[in-house]
């Protein structure tokens, strides 16, 4: 099935080597960059469309409903993958995956050390305010709900999160920044502030969602930014953005 889809990449000229379309096989040196543009349905039937792909490392944009272990498992049928980070179910938007462990140590001392920009894009009920800030809060695990408690109090982990408000309403386009990575911190932190992500389950105002119908999360991994060091030095600097929108 692998082989097929990449004839039928190669057929409709949906591959890229060094950015340059090709239509037929290549031959490929290392350090050669390789992109595939999968169409709507492509994406659809996977869940998941790879944004960019070199020897060290693939960058996927997946689908909202789509668990990051069903994006890992896919890759893994194709090659050597390292789980590096994970996406909420309901999150749409980019994964990054190791293709060596060499790769992967980078990686995750990248996410570790906080060289790694991460930036989403969030629809909102209400507007906060200010336009922009950055909240400081922290957070606790409930184990038994399966959800996160965010507090004013120093009572768990400390998170940082960073809001932009992009068009203003009676929701609101956010640009959240993370700059720590806890379970649920977008979700639970914005929740906190009494501006919870429309479509939220778990977190979002259920009277909202039941009357504009939003079933909906609505939250986008929309950028990742690497300023990555050794073996992935040559990524330091780039960025890859999410197809998705709202």
């Amino acid at each position: 099935a692998a082989s097929f889809c990449l004839r039928t990449l190669l057929k409709n000229r949906g591959v890229r080597v060094n950015g340059v379309r090709v239509s037929s096989d290549v031959p490929l040196r290392r350090g050669d960059e390789v992109a595939y543009y999968l169409s709507a349905a492509q994406a659809a039937r996977t869940g998941f469309a790879v944004l960019f792909e070199d020897d060290n490392v693939i960058v996927a944009d997946k689908e909202s409903g789509v668990n990051s272990e069903a994006v890992f498992s896919a890759l893994s049928e194709r090659g050597e993958a390292h789980f590096i980070h994970r996406l909420d179910r309901n999150t749409a938007g980019l994964l990054i995956f190791a293709k060596n462990a060499q790769a992967a140590e980078e990686l995750l001392a990248a996410f570790r050390t906080r060289r790694v920009t991460k930036e989403y894009l969030a629809l909102v009920v209400g507007t906060p305010s200010p336009k922009h800030a950055v909240l400081t809060a922290y957070l606790k695990k409930d184990a038994v709900r399966a959800t996160v408690r965010i507090s004013g109090r120093p009572v768990g982990e400390k998170i940082v999160t960073e809001y932009e408000v992009l068009a203003p309403g009676d929701t609101a386009l956010l640009k959240v920044t993370l700059h720590t990575g806890k379970t649920h911190q977008i979700r639970a932190h914005l929740a906190h502030i009494g501006h919870p992500i429309v479509g939220d389950e778990k977190y979002g105002d259920h009277a909202f969602n039941r009357a504009h119908h939003a079933t909906r999360q609505r939250l986008i991994a929309k950028s990742l930014t690497l300023h990555t060091e050794g073996v992935l030095a040559y990524l330091a600097g780039r960025t890859f953005i999410s197809a998705h929108n709202f």
